[in-house]
């Protein structure tokens, strides 16, 4: 058995920004997880909000099969006024969008990785690239990423690596040029570490190798035209990213920028790394393969949850939890043949998934499905309640994906959710436990 101030059950972004927050602030923090979370996967930008929401008051409709040019947010600070509960930043609110965005800022460009920075912030969405060339917005994008901002509008040149199959740079250029931007593709025949399959993180290793580095500068510097700016797939590097990308830039002497590619994503590692290292640094600690199946709970607080790791089961206490277990996607939530969902994790309840007989999915991917906004219910201080509205558990407090009435995917808001409410989460435990602490040196004997 363990005893922590907090526990925090996930390593995505929502579960490691809880707790690095909380561990820099004196917390004793623990974090639990099956595996490393959802940060592999995702492209490393935060999409703080891409696409009118829903939800937004006065705001515009879903677009009839999907998304449109007329949805595409470019100020989503502005656009976060104009959203309503139960989503997630109307809860927390415009500012903690931005005191997270600030944090999250801060915390890599001094972090384990320095001078790896990001850019940007929630005044307005960049347009960039995605491996398939079509124009996204995201707000905060890595600075080896900023470059590529198609609202710049200077020509550009797509590098293909050959043996990297999860990265096509002719159909990049193609995509680009269909939606206006100048755009053509070299391809390099490049294989790193002698693999015959090489991924992501295998050419990324390789670009960390100056040798490597040398022989793809002189191949593309001779290819180059008048003005592009230069495309790589997002593998400049895993453990020096911005050495790697200021050397092409110096050595090629154009703009260089990452286009994020199919996971396994090297800057969605990055972010891990960073975080998981300022964890380490501040003194929390995370146990991976550890399973979360079960909570004790004493009145309307949770004391202790079960965790099997392995064939052993072990027990943690806990002043507060916080939930960051994801949604659907990553088995955070739950959904049964019977069409009933539960929260496998402390069996919070869940809502929003459409009853027997009623609409779950509509036919275009990217059309407003009714049961793409279940999940937990929470109240402005992220505790989880139930369908009438009351809290379930005074102690807990849930983060990121889990989280009801959003739409991620739909409106490019999952990282931004995530960090957004993770922060938040923090600062909504720390300010209660000060209050606790004041109110029991009030109480207590004076003198």
């Amino acid at each position: 058995m363990s005893r922590h101030d907090a526990v925090v059950v996930g390593t995505g972004l929502a579960g490691l920004t809880a707790a690095v927050r909380l561990a820099e602030s004196g917390a004793r923090v623990l974090v639990l997880a099956k595996g490393v979370g959802a940060t592999h996967l995702s492209g490393g930008t935060i999409d703080v909000l891409g696409y009118a929401s829903p939800l937004a008051s006065g705001g515009l409709a879903p677009a009839p099969g999907g998304r449109s040019l007329a949805d595409r947010v470019e100020r989503p600070a502005d656009a976060l006024a104009e959203l309503q509960p139960p989503h997630p930043y109307a809860l927390v609110g415009a500012d903690a969008v931005a005191a997270a965005v600030a944090w999250f800022k801060e915390r890599i460009a001094d972090g384990s990785l320095a001078p790896y920075a990001y850019a940007g912030g929630i005044e307005e969405n960049m347009l960039l690239p995605s491996a398939l060339g079509v124009p996204r917005p995201t707000a905060v994008v890595p600075q080896t990423m900023a470059a590529g901002d198609l609202r710049d509008g200077a020509p550009i040149c797509v590098v293909g690596l050959r043996p990297l199959k999860d990265f096509h740079g002719a159909l990049l250029a193609d995509n680009l040029a269909r939606a206006g931007t100048e755009a053509r593709a070299v391809e390099l025949d490049l294989v790193p570490e002698r693999r015959a399959d090489p991924n992501s993180l295998g050419f990324a290793r390789a670009f960390d190798d100056e040798a490597f580095r040398a022989e793809v500068t002189a191949q593309v510097a001779a290819r180059l035209g008048a003005e592009e700016r230069v495309a790589f797939p997002a593998v400049l590097g895993i453990a020096r990213p911005n050495e790697v990308w200021s050397e092409l830039q110096q050595r090629l002497g154009r703009p260089v920028f990452e286009v994020p590619t199919l996971p396994p994503s090297v800057p969605g590692m990055r972010v891990f790394a960073v975080l998981r290292e300022a964890l380490r640094r501040a003194g929390g600690r995370v146990i991976l393969n550890s399973v979360v199946g079960g909570a004790e709970r004493e009145g309307g607080r949770v004391t202790a949850v079960r965790a099997r790791a392995g064939l052993r089961e072990e027990r943690h206490e806990a002043d507060w939890f916080v939930l960051a277990t994801g949604g659907f996607a990553s088995g955070g939530l739950e959904l049964e043949s019977s069409w009933t969902a539960r929260e496998p994790a402390l069996g919070l309840p869940v809502t929003g998934v459409p009853g027997p007989g009623e609409e779950r999915f509509r036919p275009g991917y990217l059309d407003d499905h009714p049961i793409g906004r279940a999940g937990v219910a929470v109240d402005r201080e992220l505790r989880p309640v139930d369908a009438a509205g009351e809290r379930v558990a005074e102690n807990v407090l849930v983060a990121g994906a889990t989280l009801a009435g959003a739409e991620p995917w739909r409106e490019k808001s999952g990282d931004g959710i995530s960090l957004a409410t993770g922060h938040r989460a923090a600062e909504l435990v720390l300010a209660a436990s000060m209050n606790v602490s004041s109110s029991r040196r009030m109480s207590g004997p004076a003198g």
